[in-house]
Formats: structure tokens, C-alpha cells, sequence
């Protein structure tokens, strides 16, 4: 993933989720980048859909991480 600042809308495959809570979690951790404005975490299919201005995939990444999941390469 690139380190880069991006906008718009993302899609991300986060893997390892296996309950709401996960999802919770997921969502409360990314929701805290600055220019995230909106997430969309799918427990079915793990798709995040991230949308703002501003945020980088390596914001997005870490606190994936920093909720204990991974995103897919």
C-alpha cells in the first residue's frame, strides 16, 4: 500500500475479524485519523470502505494493527 496522502473513498480487505466486536473495534481505531470522515466494515466479506480527505494507507494500516487485525496486501 502506498504512503502517500490520499481522498476520496478506499477499499480495504482487513483480515482476522470474526465478531461485531471486531468490527467495533476496527471502526473505532480508523475513525480516529485525522480527515477520515466515514467507514464501512463488513464483518461478512471484510471490506472497509473508508472515505475523507487527507489519510494515508499507512494510517489506515496502523490502526488496523493497533485494533489487533491486519489489511491484506
Amino acid at each position: 500500500m502506498s504512503t502517500s496522502q490520499t481522498g476520496g473513498t478506499r477499499t480495504y480487505t482487513v483480515q482476522g475479524m470474526t465478531c461485531s466486536h471486531c468490527v467495533t473495534s476496527v471502526r473505532e481505531e480508523v475513525a480516529q485519523i485525522t480527515g477520515v470522515q466515514d467507514i464501512d466494515v463488513q464483518l461478512s466479506s471484510g471490506r472497509m470502505i473508508v472515505a475523507g480527505e487527507g489519510f494515508s494507507d499507512a494510517a489506515v494500516e496502523a490502526a488496523v494493527a493497533g485494533a489487533g487485525y491486519e489489511v491484506a496486501s
